[in-house]
């Protein structure tokens, strides 16, 4: 992610998501920027029904093709079944 400003409330991002019950998979999942409900004047990531601070640390994806390239980049190109398609 290149910075908070370049999103804005209601933009579709992608992200990597881990499973809470098997954590060695991981999935391109698309999410949406809003409003923190905490700090209505930061962005959070809303995921699965919860709210996640956007930070510089949360890598995030501005489109599916850019996350999918990433995904076989960091977990291997030879399984593509976490990709979002």
């Amino acid at each position: 992610m290149n910075g908070n400003a370049s999103y804005r409330a209601g933009d579709v991002v992608y992200v990597f998501y881990r499973n809470p019950h098997t954590q060695d998979v991981a999935n391109v999942q698309s999410a949406a920027v809003v409003n923190s409900p905490e700090k209505p004047d930061e962005l959070a990531i809303f995921l699965y029904e919860d709210y996640y601070p956007l930070s510089s640390e949360m890598a995030v994806y501005s489109s599916e093709e850019e996350a999918n390239r990433a995904y076989d980049y960091y977990y291997g190109d030879d399984d593509s079944a976490g990709r979002l398609e």
